[in-house]
């Protein structure tokens, strides 16, 4: 049996003596994460801020909705830089797998927020739409707050999409969808202020008062949309499910190899960042102990190929049919 210590196995730790020497790719890897991250915090706490302000002097409830949005991804930005912290720790006696899961949770955590400001803003559309209208003012400032949060979002959902996929983290990869839906978001936001400001301009077009409600609502659903998406996503990560089609391809790459009669008990699961692969290998049982080492390494790198950075166990079992 081999196995190859990943990245977080070999220890994350800058100041401690007697820990062994931390690769320099795995330090930059942990503080452009952390970088992302808190990224997004500060631009959370400015955006929250503004939309609070300028809902309440416009009393619009597309911009109030929007605000709601802003102060949970905040909480969700400071779930996020907690969760890539914490992944970046190496393992330990009692996660021997590492830290990796809390991205995952993580992520289900931040799900859990946006259906809970979904429903806050349905109710309070469907009360405003049908129960009892409240007067929205257009301003300039509300189209003003809803331009910055596009730009602004646009920015940090780049910043943190690609630290995603430069280090596959889950945690990263759903704070960038969910700031890219923002801006989404915030479009219909600005064409509801749009109906209400042609509403009050133009009487024949009264009905266009009620855009902020509708806008409200749309929002809503974007929000839910996204979050039943990143759900599943969470909860598959925590499931161990595998991705799709992966072991099959191991199974063809590692079979080609030439010394490796069959590759079996294929096993995969993802950990945050890290992928773990478990890999059995039917060999010549005549051979040395040395060549059957040799395929194992073949083998291994043969699965790097395909999944880069995975940790890799291959389990050598000699070949129990009596030659001929």
């Amino acid at each position: 049996m081999k196995r190859r210590l990943a990245a977080n196995e070999v220890g994350y730790n800058e100041t401690h003596m007697d820990a062994p020497a931390v690769p320099e790719s795995l330090i930059t890897e942990n503080r452009e994460k952390r970088s992302a991250a808190l990224s997004s915090v500060i631009a959370a706490v400015g955006l929250t801020t503004f939309k609070i302000v300028v809902g309440l002097m416009t009393n619009s409830l597309g911009i109030l909705a929007e605000a709601a949005h802003s102060a949970l991804d905040l909480v969700a930005a400071l779930v996020t830089l907690f969760a890539v912290r914490v992944s970046g720790r190496p393992a330990d006696d009692g996660h021997l797998y590492g830290h990796g899961k809390i991205e995952n949770l993580s992520a289900l955590f931040e799900t859990l927020l946006l259906l809970a400001t979904s429903g806050w803003i349905i109710y309070e559309a469907i009360h405003r739409l049908f129960f009892k209208a409240e007067e929205v003012i257009p301003s300039l400032w509300g189209f003003v707050v809803m331009g910055v949060s596009i730009w602004v979002d646009k920015t940090r959902s780049k910043i943190l999409y690609d630290a995603a996929h430069k280090y596959r983290s889950q945690a990263l990869e759903a704070d960038a969808l969910h700031f890219r839906t923002d801006i989404w978001s915030s479009s219909v936001v600005i064409l509801g202020l749009v109906g209400v400001f042609v509403a009050r301009r133009f009487p024949r077009f009264e009905i266009l008062a009620q855009a902020d409600g509708v806008a409200a609502l749309i929002v809503a659903v974007i929000v839910v949309y996204v979050s039943v998406e990143l759900g599943l996503r969470s909860v598959q990560g925590l499931l161990d499910h595998a991705p799709t089609g992966l072991d099959a391809r191991i199974k063809a790459v590692v079979e080609e190899i030439p010394g490796i009669i069959d590759c079996h008990n294929i096993r995969v699961r993802t950990s945050g960042s890290k992928t773990f692969v478990d890999v059995h290998i039917t060999v010549d049982a005549q051979q040395t102990l040395l060549n059957a080492h040799d395929l194992t390494e073949r083998a291994e790198q043969a699965v790097q190929a395909i999944q880069p950075n995975a940790d890799i166990t291959v389990h050598a079992e000699p070949n129990t049919v009596a030659e001929s």
